[in-house]
């Protein structure tokens, strides 16, 4: 399943701490994130359904504050992304996406106070997800 580690490093200035977790409060979560990331809106079949709008958060920057056993791991397709949904409620508050793998992407609509009108949001191409993802990358290539 999944290794959730506390932070031990120091944190820059450039993040947020946000808190979050799933309708039924089975799982709660805190991060630090940046707040000038932009948000990924994704078309695929999953992301779609769901309603999941990433934010990433580094894995050194996220802490369950629950118990993991309350999370239920689903892998489609190349098995490469870990999705976990609760248990309890079936909310995904947040997942291992294959196109971050550092990071952990968080629903943003399960961040406690999420105001969409207060972030950049980016439509991700699911569908075509090698092509999406390659545009990804070269765009941070151009950014840093």
């Amino acid at each position: 399943m999944i290794e959730i580690t506390k932070n031990q490093g120091t944190i820059a200035n450039t993040t947020i701490q946000v808190t979050g977790g799933c309708h039924c409060g089975a799982v709660r979560f805190i991060a630090q994130v940046d707040p000038k990331q932009t948000l990924l809106n994704c078309n695929c079949t999953l992301c779609s359904m769901t309603g999941h709008l990433h934010m990433m958060a580094k894995h050194e920057n996220f802490v369950l504050h629950t118990d993991k056993n309350n999370l239920i791991s689903y892998r489609f397709n190349t098995q490469k992304a870990e999705h976990l949904f609760c248990s309890q409620c079936g909310v995904k508050s947040f997942y291992q996406p294959r196109s971050h793998p550092d990071s952990w992407s968080i629903n943003a609509h399960c961040v406690t106070g999420f105001k969409k009108e207060d972030w950049q949001i980016e439509t991700f191409d699911g569908q075509n997800w090698e092509q999406a993802k390659a545009k990804l990358n070269k765009a941070k290539l151009n950014k840093d």
